[in-house]
C-alpha cells in the first residue's frame, strides 16, 4: 500500500464516523420541533387563524378570542365565549381532560363577563397545558401560554395563566374542554389534516 493510500485509509474512518454522527443528528432534528398533526391542531386552520389576526392588526382593527379560537380549532360555534359550552352540547364532545386542539371554555365572571376561549396547543403534564388564544392581552395573540390547573378536584375547573414570564395570575373558572370532533358530522375533513412541524418558538404578537 502506498503512503498516499495508507493516509487515505486512516483519514477515511474518522470522516466516515463524522458522517454517521451528522446523519444521526439530522435524524434527531425533527424531535426538536413541535409536531402538529391530524390528531390535534389542524395546521392549516392554525396558520389561517394567525394570518387573520395579522391582517386585522395591520388595519388597526380589534382582535377577539372567539374568531381566533373558531378558526384555529375548527369548532364552529358563534356567539360570546361564555355561550360556547352550552352551545357545544349535542354538537361537540365535551369533557374535563385537556387534549391538543380542544377549546378551553372559560366561565363568565365579574372581571370577564363575556368569558373566554383558548385552544390547547400542548399538554405538558396532567396539570399544565399550553394554549394559543387572542385578546387575553388586549388586541394581541398569545401563543403557547402556560395554564395550570389549580382546582381542588384536579378537574381543570379553576386555572391560572402565565400572563407574565414565571408569574401566574388570578384564578379563573373553566367549564371544561370542547373537542373538535363534531359528533353530528363524524367524518368531517378535520381529522384528515396532514402532519406539519412548526418551530417551538412562537412568533411575537
Amino acid at each position: 500500500m502506498s503512503v498516499k493510500n495508507a493516509l487515505a485509509a486512516k483519514l477515511g474512518i474518522p470522516f466516515l464516523c463524522l458522517g454517521l454522527l451528522f446523519a444521526a443528528g439530522c435524524a434527531r432534528a425533527p424531535a426538536e420541533l413541535q409536531t402538529i398533526s391530524s390528531a390535534g391542531i389542524n395546521p392549516d386552520l392554525h396558520a389561517m387563524a394567525i394570518q387573520e389576526v395579522r391582517v386585522l392588526q395591520s388595519k388597526g382593527q380589534r382582535v377577539w378570542c372567539v374568531p381566533f379560537a373558531r378558526n384555529a380549532s375548527g369548532v364552529n360555534i358563534r356567539g360570546n365565549a361564555n355561550t360556547w359550552w352550552g352551545k357545544a352540547k349535542g354538537q361537540y364532545s365535551r369533557g374535563t381532560d385537556p387534549k391538543v386542539g380542544a377549546v378551553m371554555a372559560f366561565k363568565a365572571t365579574r372581571r370577564n363577563p363575556m368569558g373566554h376561549v383558548a385552544v390547547v396547543s400542548q399538554v405538558v403534564s396532567p396539570r399544565e397545558v399550553l394554549v394559543d388564544h387572542a385578546n387575553w392581552k388586549r388586541n394581541k395573540i398569545s401563543l403557547r401560554m402556560s395554564v395550570i390547573d389549580v382546582s381542588k378536584a384536579n378537574d381543570w375547573s379553576d386555572v391560572r395563566l402565565e400572563s407574565q414570564a414565571d408569574t401566574y395570575g388570578s384564578v379563573y373558572p373553566v367549564n371544561g374542554f370542547i373537542y373538535p370532533d363534531n359528533t353530528l358530522h363524524p367524518k368531517a375533513p378535520y381529522g384528515t389534516a396532514p402532519v406539519f412541524a412548526f418551530m417551538s418558538t412562537p412568533a411575537k404578537s
